[in-house]
């Protein structure tokens, strides 16, 4: 795959979202300079160093680890223009002002380099007007590019192109932005607000007139429009608090200055309660108050009839929520049909949804797959309205909506457009196909862009009805159990892939892997540990281990865990190399499983760490003897011979504080990832690079490392943990038991009572990790913490 180089990056504008924009090139290692106009009192760059200074203070945290912000540039208009000449890409991040945005392009563009692509990040503001302020030979590389926010945790990225936009540009840019960045790309029309926002704003507007019109209140909306329908947790009128008041006015106010001929015109009229909110400077989150305020440890609930605020907490009705959880076909006519007002409110809002993405698809996307990415990717549904509607039953539902338009109940008398009933969606059941997406404006489906950065995606998101592979009955099955598939895609690496709950590992998990390993070493190149979700593995799964524990005590579960230690080590010192594909969660065991493979090739959003002290254990297999034997490794670097201790006190820490890395870099800065391990912008991308790093290290002539003993820190070092627990646990700072806990590893990471220096082996310590953890089962305020996790989810302090 030929790349756009992109050696270094401008924003433009370090507001909100430019300070983050640029936070996010940071993480993912793009060089970056961050501009803004020139302070008027103090060093001229203080607009910006202060921006800068507040990404480190930001939740969620824009940056993987809060040290990177020294790596942001800083610069101003006054002073260093002429830095732009060394920039590839140049965004424009300032605020929604037409006027202003045309300025700073007169201002910049004598200093654009000759092959720059200049984007400006706007919501909704027209490209097409933007770029007539550009000279003519910066318009062919000029396009909008429009992250949402918060740009580092939200999958979608908006491209969109002028006339004058020469095609290449976009692409090289939507490869930088896929691969680069790690976002998911929808192109989209330069109409106002473009996708996502333009068909989700519309949508809230919709759903407070409906809203309204049941006389819901906003708690019970949020409750029945969150998780129970399949988007975001935030629901409705929380998502716009977090978005703010104010922001979602300014979107809201450029759908009604922009869409005048709209047959939706009627429902961009701002409602009387949030302009009232926004009178009263109640902007959302931001202010402390909006539809909702928090009162203490109460979050308390706008009554849009008095305009006070009062106890929230309100929840659909038991029989609303069972008809959620039916099959989408079921679900739909369940809720058309009742007299319950939350179901009816349901339909209303969804058949909402149907009829205004069916009027505006022709001119608002491409296809019908853009507005159902959008709506997953930028407002965190599991499922586009498209795809809903198809999976519903596509012909039935269209008369639903048609019969509801005859008789007044819609917000547009508009009819449904001819290709929904006629033609080949009609006859397809729908607007996606194995061929493509249905396309309005051309009247066919079209297939998936062929970039060759996509390429990369052995199993690229599907929507309903394209019939895509499922991950998990693809290629050749080599071995299979209850809770792991075995598997080769290309006949060269071998695949395993953890197919329990939340991945947890069990002894059936275990016997899966040690298989995958044999299999692999028969005659393939490699083995990646990899799943095509957002969980590596949880962990350990205690409940797995509460029989043999019931029957035989703690000594019963001996055996097991030393099978799993045993794995550990068969994975470490395997002939050919494992690496660990790792996404979102890696807790405990699936943290121990990853530092015992060869590699880990790892996506940005990886949460890593050794948690077992939150439900009263210390990591048992392996996790700690990792610790101690990393701490050796890095005290002998460079033939240092330095003291052990020096590089332990991290390693302990952070296990006894059940710490978790919150992005890979911070799982590096950690000891988790190494200088050498892979992290990987796009999850998309994991499987694709970690067979590659498979392939290059067998190509390479990989052996295992060789078994060796290791030095450990002894006896002095357990006393001196010991004396700053004991300060901890008399100042009240940790409990009797977690200075137990605490206790025990720093026996196990310090090698048990031998002196300082002593030579040992991962056998060894994991004996002492096995003994620990054992002993650790029959104490009784480790069963009450075990016990919580199960029932609650939570884990108990005691």
């Amino acid at each position: 795959m030929s790349r756009f180089q992109v050696r270094k990056v401008a924003v433009l504008g370090a507001g909100v979202m430019g300070a983050q924009i640029a936070a996010h090139l940071v993480n993912l290692k793009v060089p970056v300079i961050l501009f803004d106009l020139p302070a008027k009192e103090g060093a001229k760059n203080g607009i910006v160093t202060k921006a800068i200074a507040g990404l480190t203070k930001l939740k969620p945290a824009p940056l993987g680890v809060v040290e990177d912000a020294a790596l942001i540039q800083a610069a101003n208009y006054e002073e260093h223009l002429a830095l732009l000449g060394e920039c590839d890409l140049i965004i424009e991040a300032i605020a929604e002002r037409m006027d202003w945005k045309l300025d700073l392009y007169k201002k910049i563009a004598p200093f654009v380099a000759p092959h720059a692509i200049v984007a400006s990040n706007t919501s909704g503001l027209s490209i097409t007007k933007l770029a007539e302020a550009l000279p003519e030979e910066i318009k062919p590389r000029f396009c909008g590019i429009h992250f949402f926010n918060p740009p580092r945790y939200m999958y979608l990225v908006e491209l969109i192109n002028t006339p004058t936009t020469l095609p290449a540009v976009i692409d090289q840019l939507e490869s930088f932005v896929t691969s680069g960045l790690g976002k998911g790309v929808v192109r989209a029309n330069d109409t106002p607000n473009f996708v996502a926002n333009r068909v989700g704003i519309a949508g809230m507007m919709a759903t407070m007139i409906e809203a309204e019109k049941f006389g819901l209140s906003v708690d019970l909306v949020d409750d029945l429009t969150g998780k129970k329908l399949g988007r975001a947790s935030s629901g409705t009128f929380r998502t716009a608090d977090v978005v703010g008041l104010d922001t979602m006015a300014h979107v809201v106010k450029t759908m009604q200055e922009n869409l005048k001929d709209d047959p939706f015109y009627s429902t961009y009229a701002t409602p009387a309660v949030l302009a009232g909110l926004i009178e009263k400077g109640a902007l959302g989150q931001k202010t402390g108050a909006g539809f909702y305020k928090k009162v203490g440890k109460d979050i308390m609930r706008l009554d849009t009839t008095s305009g006070e605020y009062v106890a929230g907490g309100k929840k659909a009705d038991e029989i609303v929520a069972r008809m959620l959880k039916k099959p989408a076909a079921d679900r739909i006519k369940l809720l058309r049909e009742s007299t319950n007002p939350q179901a009816q409110f349901l339909w209303a809002i969804l058949r909402d949804s149907f009829h205004y993405c069916a009027v505006h698809l022709d001119t608002v996307a491409d296809t019908a797959r853009e507005i159902d990415f959008a709506m997953r990717w930028g407002f965190g549904s599991s499922q586009g309205p498209f795809e809903l509607w198809q999976q519903a039953g596509w012909k039935q539902v269209a008369e639903w909506v048609a019969e509801d338009i005859a008789a007044g109940k819609t917000l547009s008398s508009a009819a449904l457009p001819a290709w929904v009933t006629d033609g080949p969606v009609a006859d397809n059941g729908g607007v996606h196909s194995a061929a493509g997406s249905w396309s309005a404006a051309e009247g066919k489906f079209k297939p998936r862009t062929e970039l060759p950065v996509y390429q990369r995606q052995a199993f690229p998101e599907a929507l309903f009805g394209e019939g895509a592979v499922d991950a998990l009955k693809a290629g050749t099955e080599l071995f299979k159990n209850e809770e792991l598939r075995v598997w080769t895609l290309d006949n060269e690496v071998v695949i395993a892939s953890i197919t329990a709950k939340l991945h947890l590992i069990s002894p059936t998990v275990t016997e899966g892997l040690l298989k995958a390993v044999e299999i692999a070493e028969t005659g393939y190149k490699g083995l990646v540990i990899w799943s095509p979700d957002d969980v590596f593995s949880a962990g350990a799964n205690l409940e797995a281990l509460m029989p043999v524990f019931m029957k035989s005590g703690a000594k019963g579960n001996a055996p097991e865990e030393k099978k799993l230690q045993d794995a550990m080590l068969r994975i470490r010192y395997a002939s050919v190399p494992v690496v660990a594909a790792m996404r979102g969660l890696a807790l405990g065991g699936g943290c121990e499983l990853a530092v015992h493979c060869a590699r880990r090739v790892a996506h940005m959003e990886s949460y890593v760490g050794l948690v077992e002290v939150g439900v009263g254990l210390i990591p048992g297999a392996g996790g700690l003897t990792y610790i101690a034997r990393r701490a050796a490794e890095m005290a002998a670097a460079g033939n240092a011979n330095a003291d052990i201790f020096a590089f332990l006190k991290d390693g302990f820490t952070t296990a006894a504080m059940a710490k978790v890395a919150t992005s890979a870099l911070e799982a590096r800065k950690n000891g988790f990832l190494l200088d050498s391990d892979v992290i990987v912008p796009n999850k998309d991308e994991l499987l694709h690079v970690a067979t590659a790093q498979v392939k290059a290290m067998a190509e390479s002539g990989y052996r295992a490392p060789l078994r060796a003993l290791f030095p450990v820190a002894g006896r002095s070092g357990i006393a001196t943990i010991k004396g700053q627990l004991v300060n901890m646990r008399d100042g009240g700072f940790i409990s009797a038991h977690d200075f137990y806990l605490a206790s025990l590893i720093a026996d196990v990471v310090c090698g048990g009572a031998v002196e300082a220096g002593s030579l040992v082996s991962e056998e060894y310590l994991m004996s002492l990790e096995r003994k620990h953890f054992c002993s650790l089962l029959e104490h009784p305020k480790t069963q009450e913490r075990i016990m919580g996790m199960l029932q609650t989810g939570k884990p108990v302090r005691n």
